[in-house]
């Protein structure tokens, strides 16, 4: 690259202000100049930034042309007319997605077993981790939605600790939370089962209702999370706060510490609520997935004693009545996934609709905005209740 092209599409940054998505074109180090690398292009994994930073690279250089759009860099104007935007697509941001989610149960599976081998958790690959979910759902978090939709009775563990983390940031960013306290949250959130690595499997993975002698040793779980937590280096305070708090009630009697009322802070709080939602509408081997509009409904009745009302109610604001991902029934009998609510009202999405329920089969998949529709919403629909299988559609 010339002088004069390196000087108007290169710009040096440090590494610790690199992003998903940037172009890095070379390296700088002091003694030997600007030197540019093999595998140059744009980072699509914290992972890369960590690697960075481990070999002692403080600057590199990004090229400004290259980098994605929500980088915010200034596209330069062409002779004739200004560079338009690239189109980013639904299904390359729902990719990133589920890079992201993939990402994050490999670490969680690697740190459940390092855990269970009596290893000290490093928090840097959990906060890379943090900052890659924040980026996707700043970018579109209806992709993300989409993707976490997805589930796995036999991953249970891994994914609800990822959902929990994903819906403690898009709850945050709902209620205009700095990033910082995203980022924290998010960690606190992935940790937030880490002790259930130290039940016994029989009890964890039990298929039916537990003896009450069981549920005090799955209550241990917290306790086995405060020794976790006690070693683990660097976390900060909200982080162990939303991994200890998720089981608290108002009234003072949830554990491990009988928390009460104010004891309890803003992500306390959130931590209880967004738990609860998950594990209510993921499939589990001893039950299956219940309806968001269901779950919402047993969370208004766990107020205001177990859980802040007011929270509550700006939760289901935040998620919607038919929340991204989730299966419908439109007024016609068709079924479908809710596919996009951005700028919408909670009852006129974009649905994508796949089977129907009246002729008992698949149908042409066709995207029905409800804005332009005569049709509305029925009914959600929880996918236990459809003989059918609608990740494909996803």
């Amino acid at each position: 690259m010339s002088e004069s092209a390196e000087s108007v599409d290169l710009i040096k940054l440090p590494v610790s202000k690199l992003t998903l998505g940037m172009f890095v074109s070379a390296i700088d180090k002091n003694d030997q100049g600007r030197l540019a690398i093999a595998n140059a292009g744009q980072i699509k994994h914290k992972d890369a930034i960590l690697k960075l930073t481990k070999n002692g690279i403080k600057y590199v250089w990004v090229d400004t042309e290259r980098s994605a759009e929500h980088c915010g860099f200034k596209r330069k104007a062409s002779n004739d007319s200004q560079v338009k935007k690239p189109i980013v697509t639904r299904e390359k941001q729902q990719e990133q997605a589920q890079v992201i989610l993939t990402e994050a149960k490999d670490l969680i599976r690697k740190v459940l077993s390092e855990t269970f081998e009596g290893k000290a958790i490093e928090v840097a690959p959990f906060e890379a981790l943090a900052d890659s979910m924040i980026e996707s759902v700043l970018l579109d978090e209806d992709a993300l939605k989409c993707m976490s939709a997805l589930r796995t009775k036999d991953a249970y563990l891994l994914e609800h600790s990822v959902n929990v983390a994903f819906l403690l940031v898009t709850f945050g960013k709902y209620l205009k939370l700095d990033r910082s306290m995203l980022r924290e949250m998010a960690v606190g959130g992935i940790l937030h089962d880490i002790g259930k690595i130290k039940v016994d499997n029989k009890v964890l993975h039990k298929p039916g209702k537990l003896t009450p002698e069981e549920f005090e040793h799955m209550k241990l779980h917290q306790v086995y999370a405060l020794e976790i937590m006690s070693e683990t280096k660097g976390l900060s305070q909200i982080s162990k706060d939303v991994c200890l708090m998720h089981h608290e009630k108002l009234d003072g009697r949830g554990y491990p510490r009988r928390l009460k009322g104010d004891e309890i802070p803003l992500h306390g709080r959130m931590s209880c609520i967004v738990d609860i939602f998950d594990a209510l509408t993921a499939t589990r081997c001893y039950k299956e997935a219940m309806s968001p509009a269901a779950a919402f409904k047993i969370l208004l009745s766990l107020t205001p004693f177990h859980l802040d009302q007011q929270l509550v109610y700006d939760f289901i604001r935040c998620i919607g009545v038919y929340p991204v991902g989730s299966l419908v029934e439109l007024s016609d009998g068709r079924v479908g996934i809710v596919w996009a609510s951005k700028d919408r009202d909670a009852l006129h999405p974009i649905v994508k609709c796949f089977y129907s329920l009246k002729a008992k089969r698949y149908t042409e998949v066709v995207m029905v905005d409800l804005l332009k529709s005569e049709l509305h919403i029925e009914r959600g629909v929880s996918p236990s209740s459809l003989d059918i299988d609608p990740t494909p559609f996803y």
